[in-house]
């Protein structure tokens, strides 16, 4: 038997899935349907335990092409029930044998429908996995002392690395825990590709002769690293830029504006978000935990472009005169729909009409 503490007092008892080592973290759901090996190697779920919604998770197994990181960042996993004989013709591994492979524990047969209603409610909170005898006291303390540490420096490349392109226009791509999906799209638009380091300077991204910045995702509270909000402001006055999740929230920062921490997130690959411009809604991918305060956008020269149905946050930003916009979401990810993808197009646009360059087809 493996149970699952949280910090207030509520314990989970079910079946071990994964690692028999113990997992310590910030507990949050998730609902998507599928796509649970993205999930897993999303490096912004650093130090987090997941809680999927679905009731089945690992029908289609873990392959070599799906991840979105080499290494896995997640501290726990929990599920309902985890298919023990998946089926795919690109299955290697079970979800299970993955987990054991990559030190990861989790638990099954719990209720998370309760689990969820749990942090909807109270908000997320943190908890441990643990198969020892310890008391539930004792182990709730434990939950509540668990502190996450320094997210983005843990997750981001520690070197440049370098991707060709087939057109002319270079990108430097700052990394803060970025995702394979935005490499991909950044190449599928032509652009040469040039990796680096979170805390690299904005005169070290410069001497690289950059055409436009991405501001990658990653995890945690944007206000931890103010270091890397000083350089996206000195970017942010000379290049085009396209800032993605925590990348949205840095931009949004550096231009004088403030962030908080939301009640429960959004983690999922179904949240509607609204094109204000257009009206269009588009289905989204999703995983923060913290947003943009709207009111404190007077006076930075940001606009809302998007705002999230449900809840009418901030999904998405753009600067009334400066080549620079951002969103919340994750447009490289594909629920089912594409649609997003569409800001890659428009990225591409901004940079080619701020060098004048010439795009190939």
């Amino acid at each position: 038997m493996r149970k699952l503490v949280l910090e207030n007092g509520a314990v989970f008892k079910g079946k071990a899935l994964g690692s028999d080592q113990a997992g310590q973290g910030e507990v949050v759901f998730n609902t998507s349907m599928t796509g649970y090996q993205e999930i897993l190697t999303d490096p912004s779920y650093r130090d987090q335990i997941i809680c999927m919604t679905y009731p089945l998770i690992g029908n289609y197994g873990i392959n070599r092409d799906d991840f979105e990181n080499i290494i896995p960042h997640c501290a726990g996993m929990i599920v309902k029930k985890a298919a023990v004989h998946p089926s795919h013709f690109r299955r290697e591994r079970t979800l299970n044998e993955w987990l054991n492979h990559h030190n990861i524990p989790g638990i099954q047969g719990i209720d998370t429908r309760k689990l969820t209603r749990m942090i909807r409610t109270g908000g997320t909170m943190r908890g441990v996995l643990s198969d020892s005898t310890e008391s539930v006291e004792e182990a709730r303390l434990r939950a509540a002392a668990v502190h996450s540490g320094d997210q983005v420096r843990n997750v981001s490349a520690s070197q440049q690395y370098w991707y060709p392109g087939r057109g002319r226009h270079r990108i430097v791509l700052i990394d803060y825990g970025a995702k394979k999906g935005i490499i991909s799209h950044l190449l599928k638009q032509e652009f040469e590709v040039i990796s680096v380091p979170w805390n690299t300077t904005a005169e070290d991204v410069l001497s690289l002769s950059p055409d436009g910045v991405m501001l990658s995702n990653g995890p945690g509270d944007p206000q931890d690293i103010p270091e890397a909000v000083q350089q996206v402001r000195k970017l942010a006055e000379v290049l085009p830029v396209f800032g993605i999740c925590l990348g949205h929230q840095l931009l949004a920062l550096a231009f004088g504006a403030d962030t908080e921490k939301m009640t429960f997130g959004h983690r999922g690959g179904n949240h509607p978000v609204r094109h204000l411009e257009s009206g269009r809604v588009a289905i989204t991918s999703q995983n923060h935990s913290y947003t943009v305060r709207e009111a404190s956008l007077a006076g930075t020269g940001l606009n809302v472009s998007h705002v999230n149905v449900n809840d009418g946050s901030i999904e998405g930003l753009i600067h009334e005169s400066l080549p620079l916009f951002s969103v919340q979401y994750h447009p490289e990810a594909a629920p089912g729909p594409t649609e997003s993808a569409v800001l890659f197009d428009q990225f591409k646009a901004l940079v080619h009409e701020q060098t004048g360059g010439t795009i190939h087809a």
